[in-house]
């Protein structure tokens, strides 16, 4: 490595000369989108770039394939998506990996959502199958949330009895979703992940998945080392993805934490940080 991860942290401008590097890999939201949800200038030719050079780019969000599968219509053949924070991988339509739940679990976490409802709580639940994803709650502002991630999505009068492989519980709080929703979840929490994905959101998991199991599985699948990857995060959901590359890089905007398990730091998602990291460490 070119400098020690601590001055790296401290540096204004990320490190240059990783030509070995074959793998991309960055979240979306708070990481390559800005805090508008707008796709930087330059992604497009970027993109065009890097597949010239043999290089892999690949999203990992926990947003839902279809939806990732839209937003990169224009650039996303060959592309592999990591997608509803790694329960779910596809390249080219073809389904490399996927952690399903069981379905008795999601049913607990929705009736966990109810309850808090019925206290007072203004929460809903996500119910993400492989198909669609699956609401109850049919107000605008929790529908209009819901529409950012999940393309695909139906209204159902019960999330529990959906029939679709279930892969991950998202639960979308217009308070504090690490203050308020994340603690309610302790009892599955004893089973499965509870992950704060967002200051809005928590994602309910198989102990098994994450970002980074599903990077990992990518990388074997490709022949690709962590010394080849570049990865990019913002979020709690982002920690084990960014232990699975040696170039890791956490936004200037990053939660603390984040902050201290990247190797490196990229400028801000609103500073069109992921492209400028790009174009300095692979001399773009």
């Amino acid at each position: 490595m070119p400098a020690t991860p601590a001055s790296l942290l401290q540096a204004p401008t990320p490190p240059a000369g990783a030509a070995g590097i074959r793998l991309v890999v960055t979240d979306m939201d708070g990481t390559l989108l800005d805090d508008a949800k707008r796709v930087p200038d330059g992604l497009w030719p970027t993109l065009a770039e890097l597949r010239r050079r043999g290089v892999l780019f690949s999203p990992a969000s926990g947003r839902q394939y279809a939806t990732l599968a839209r937003q990169f219509a224009d650039g996303g053949e060959g592309m592999a998506f990591i997608a509803e924070n790694g329960t779910y991988v596809v390249r080219d339509g073809v389904e490399l990996h996927s952690d399903p739940m069981e379905r008795s679990v999601a049913a607990d976490v929705a009736r966990t959502v109810r309850r808090l409802v019925a206290g007072g709580a203004d929460v809903g639940a996500v119910v993400c199958g492989k198909r669609a994803a699956y609401v109850e709650r049919t107000d605008e502002a929790f529908l209009a949330e819901v529409r950012r991630y999940y393309v695909e999505h139906r209204v159902v009068p019960d999330v529990t009895a959906v029939e679709d492989e279930v892969i991950k519980v998202a639960l979308f709080d217009f308070g504090s979703a690490e203050h308020t929703t994340a603690p309610a979840l302790a009892a599955v929490a004893a089973t499965h992940q509870v992950v704060v994905s967002g200051e809005h959101w928590v994602d309910v998991m198989n102990r098994t998945a994450n970002k980074g199991t599903a990077l990992r599985g990518l990388q074997r699948e490709l022949g690709i080392t962590p010394a080849e990857t570049m990865v990019f995060g913002d979020y709690l959901n982002d920690l084990e993805m960014l232990d699975a590359a040696d170039w890791s890089f956490a936004m200037a905007n990053a939660h603390p934490e984040v902050l201290r398990r990247a190797r490196h730091q990229a400028p801000s998602n609103n500073d069109n940080g992921v492209l400028r990291t790009i174009a300095r460490v692979l001399g773009l």
